[in-house]
């Protein structure tokens, strides 16, 4: 695998291996064909409303073992109004003070299985990043055991190959 991409933001090359891989829209809510999409739920680059359902735009990272860094997921997680109110009020502020809020992973990390409805944790952050998602400390699957103990090279150059498939 070439290292190097061309970045889908800036449109720019940059060196070595692409560290994140971030999903649009929850799953289900990317799953609904347009113009219908648009007609039945409400959605930013950070935030979803579909019916009764509320989701926000996270960061799950995995650590790198061998250099510095994360693997960014930006994943989507579905949460309770109270937690979605709680983001918006928070929205341009420092939220770290905040308690972790409970939700459900809302994308397919086809890497991992079954992903969409694993519990996890959201922690806000300051104003300028996404919150951070936690798989929860008994969850033993393979993102679980990765996102404690963190991905070598190996794994990395695996998980873009697949990807990128």
């Amino acid at each position: 695998m070439a290292e190097g991409f061309v970045c889908s933001i800036c449109g720019q090359k940059h060196a070595g291996l692409v560290a994140d891989w971030a999903f649009t829209l929850p799953d289900e809510v990317w799953a609904i064909a347009e113009p219908e999409r648009s007609e039945v739920a409400r959605f930013n680059k950070d935030l979803c409303q579909w019916g009764e359902r509320y989701f926000i735009r996270c960061v799950l990272e995995v650590p790198f073992t061998d250099k510095d860094g994360v693997f960014g997921w930006g994943a989507w997680a579905e949460v309770e109004w109270e937690v979605f109110e709680r983001y918006l009020e928070l929205y341009d502020d420092d939220g770290r003070s905040e308690p972790a809020y409970n939700g459900l992973l809302a994308n397919e990390l086809s890497e991992y299985g079954q992903t969409i409805g694993v519990p996890v944790l959201i922690r806000f952050r300051e104003a300028t990043k996404r919150p951070a998602l936690e798989l929860l400390p008994m969850d033993q699957s393979q993102l679980g055991v990765e996102q404690r103990q963190g991905i070598n090279l190996h794994r990395h150059h695996e998980i873009l190959e697949r990807l990128t498939a």
